[in-house]
């Protein structure tokens, strides 16, 4: 799934069209829980914008923005209601089509029999509801790596099966964000069923409501709803455009996955490895990362056992631990690991970048370590050596 040119307009989809309130959105949640559907949306709990089950539109964090910056997060209260008027929080819609803790079986040990059953995740069927176009992007590259070959995750592929997305199209960007330069944009690309843009003005607080799927389609046609004329359309377009121009953040105007191979041992991975704590947030906040382990429990009878299966990080030493040692045992080398398998070897293996721009990474490391930063120091480094090579 590529980007949408951040310079082009949304697309006006042909299989319908509205505008809504917030009165359209109250039924958008209704409608879609009639039909059986989880909703998951973002809503505010304990100083953040969490994503968690809707039972009302109500929960939308109405009102609220966010202040961004490398190790920085902070609510901020808005005057004109906008409920996507802000960037993503610390979670990303892969906490529930690839969850941090699956099991995998059990056993049981009764009179001297044993019996082991397997665990086949409960049927869901989620509807993702405020889906920003960068984490759209991110789960067509989990898509890629869970979804698709000989092996495709059986977990994954059960909630990914038949989720119904709504995308939130982006105009106000995040201080840590960069998906336009990551060749994403605030426009929303494919793999939407609906698609809404936010407009909050002298106008009024309205919704640009777009069908992407038939099923789309049959959602919008319950929907309290008037007619989208083009002067609203024209107000989307600009408020998604300008947008474009409002990052926060930006990666260097060069190619990463030859950056990431050309650069794997200029001194700069001394000093960011002198100030990373290998803690992993930016693994475990990173929409696209999908390493995990399994951990073997008991009880204390040794009668019952089951296995998990859990999600890991690259910064742990033990994640490459063989028997004799782990292979990346300083913080340079799995930091090091990281930003070249994200920005390099992804390209080897998937045939695209594992980063979409979200700025999560940037946002929630504690010590504020900037991707971006990084990227560009090492590009500087590359023409640096150019300029002295003889």
């Amino acid at each position: 799934m590529t980007g949408c040119d951040p310079g082009s307009a949304p697309a006006v989809d042909t299989l319908g069209e509205a505008v809504i309130d917030r009165a359209g959105m109250r039924a958008l949640v209704d409608v879609l829980r009639t039909r059986g559907l989880t909703v998951i949306g973002p809503t505010l709990r304990e100083q953040a914008l969490v994503l968690t089950e809707l039972e009302s539109a109500d929960q939308l964090p109405y009102g609220w923005g966010v202040e961004l910056d490398a190790g920085r997060y902070r609510l901020r209260q808005r005057s004109d209601g906008a409920a996507f008027a802000n960037s993503a929080g610390p979670q990303s819609w892969k906490s529930f089509l690839h969850p941090a803790r699956v099991r995998q079986w059990r056993a049981e040990r009764t009179e001297g029999e044993l019996v082991v059953e397997a665990d086949g995740d409960a049927p869901h069927r989620f509807a993702f509801f405020g889906v920003r176009p960068c984490d759209l992007r991110a789960i067509a590259v989990q898509d890629r790596v869970l979804n698709t070959g000989p092996h495709p995750d059986p977990v994954y592929r059960s909630r990914r099966t038949g989720a119904f997305i709504i995308s939130v199209e982006c105009t106000e960007p995040g201080g840590t964000c960069f998906c336009v330069s990551m060749g994403g944009g605030p426009a929303a690309g494919p793999g939407y069923d609906m698609v809404l843009t936010e407009l909050a003005d002298s106008q009024g607080h309205r919704f640009w409501i777009r069908a992407g799927t038939p099923e789309g389609a049959e959602v919008l046609a319950e929907l309290p709803a008037r007619d989208a004329h083009e002067t609203t359309r024209a107000v989307a377009r600009r408020a998604v455009e300008a947008a474009a121009d409002r990052m926060g953040r930006t990666m260097p105007g060069t190619d990463l996955h030859h950056l990431m191979a050309d650069t794997l041992e200029a001194p700069r991975w001394d000093d960011v490895a002198a100030r990373c704590l290998t803690c992993g947030n930016c693994t475990m906040v990173c929409p696209t990362c999908f390493c995990t382990t399994t951990e073997d429990v008991t009880d204390l009878t040794g009668d019952h056992a089951e296995r998990w299966r859990l999600w890991d990080s690259c910064f742990d030493r033990d994640f490459s631990l063989l028997s004799g040692g782990p292979v990346r045992s300083s913080p340079k080398s799995r930091y090091r690991q990281w930003l070249t398998h994200k920005l390099g070897t992804w390209h080897d293996q998937f045939g695209s970048s594992g980063c979409v721009g979200c700025g999560r990474c940037v946002a929630w490391c504690p010590v504020g370590i900037d991707i971006t930063e990084e990227a560009a120091a090492l590009h500087d480094w590359t023409r640096h050596e150019e300029t002295e090579s003889p």
